[in-house]
């Protein structure tokens, strides 16, 4: 790695970056194919030489993998609109926010972002230069692909085990030693939150803490923490048969609750508070999901149960100390409305 990519580029949100070339990232990239073991994942090679704005710097994350909490990392952003499609990891549709470490871009000219992002490039096959496929992308490509599968998985995609940004979180953050205060003047000072977003989560924090005291139910009026909580030991469903561009209305708090057991579960699927602010709300649907990978393990999982994924609508993290993961909440159908009303039981 020369000195122009080792040095840190402090980006703010909102800045133009380049992603650089598979040769200049692949110089950056350990034996097992990371930076400070974040892996540079296939996905991600066919942005190489494409302008994209900076969404948000990753510099904070919740820990889903050990739930130690929030988990700090150096020098890595999002960037608007660019998350994993999955292609070389199984088809996994959890459609996770990809991490961008700084290593891996440079800063652009301010006046020549495209109007839309262009979809990344397919390299896995084409005619030399069709897809500006040249040996050093082959070859990139190969050695990424090789790094994405665990040792010890074979080639039944049942047993398959992956390696991706998301199993490998944990080992590519560190413990947050700052109080929050500061945490949270940083993701100011980067552009990353608002002063509207620190004050509602402050705000709600504030609320919850004086109706503990006096014994009232918290925001929101949903789950164990607040003092209310589904009370079913076997929670029922509802077959709607959505499929991607339908609208849906999500249905109210006090709807939902009724459909949830003790741990606020629906045939094991969390309603998670970070999902009550959609309440109410329109919008279209995504995709269903029907396989992930799990990141305690990188196993795929093939999900027994509908799950559908809702454009737009992802974890706002005011419940998480504002964690820039951005990641899709999964909705079960008997949480959801047609927009006209029609249901299927």
């Amino acid at each position: 790695m020369n000195a122009d990519q080792q040095k840190a580029l402090n980006l703010r949100a909102g800045e133009i970056v380049e992603v650089r070339s598979p040769r200049e990232i692949l110089s950056t990239l350990d034996e097992s194919g990371t930076v400070e073991a974040l892996p540079f994942m296939p996905e991600m090679l066919g942005y190489c030489g494409q302008r994209l704005r900076v969404f948000t710097r990753a510099d904070r994350t919740c820990d889903t993998i050990q739930c130690s909490g929030m988990r700090g990392m150096n020098n890595a952003v999002t960037l608007e609109g660019v998350r994993c499609d999955g292609q070389y990891h199984g088809g996994c549709q959890a459609g996770c926010l990809i991490i961008w470490k700084e290593a891996w871009l440079k800063r652009a000219s301010q006046d020549r972002l495209p109007e839309q992002l262009s979809a990344p490039s397919d390299f896995r096959g084409g005619k030399e230069g069709e897809c500006g496929l040249d040996s050093v992308k082959r070859t990139t490509l190969d050695r990424l692909i090789t790094w994405t599968r665990l040792q010890g998985g074979s080639e039944d995609a049942g047993s398959e085990a992956f390696s991706c940004q998301t199993t490998e979180l944990w080992r590519a953050t560190y413990e947050l030693k700052d109080p929050e205060w500061r945490q949270f003047l940083r993701d100011l000072r980067s552009g990353t939150v608002s002063v509207s977003q620190v004050a509602r989560v402050l705000l709600i924090r504030l609320f919850n803490w004086v109706q503990f005291r006096r014994g009232g139910l918290r925001y929101p009026c949903l789950g164990v923490g607040s003092g209310s909580a589904g009370k079913l030991t076997k929670t029922p469903k509802m077959a709607l048969n959505l499929v991607p561009g339908e609208l849906v209305q999500v249905k109210t708090t006090q709807e939902i609750e009724p459909t949830l057991d003790p741990k606020n579960k629906n045939r094991g699927l969390s309603f998670d508070v970070e999902m009550v602010k959609f309440c109410g709300g329109k919008y279209r649907v995504l995709r269903r999901v029907e396989r992930i990978i799990d990141e305690r393990t990188g196993k795929m999982m093939r999900l027994p149960n509908e799950c559908i994924v809702l454009d737009g609508v992802v974890c706002p993290g005011e419940f998480h100390s504002l964690c820039s993961r951005g990641g899709y909440p999964f909705w079960r159908e008997i949480w959801l409305r047609r927009a006209d009303g029609g249901e299927t039981v």
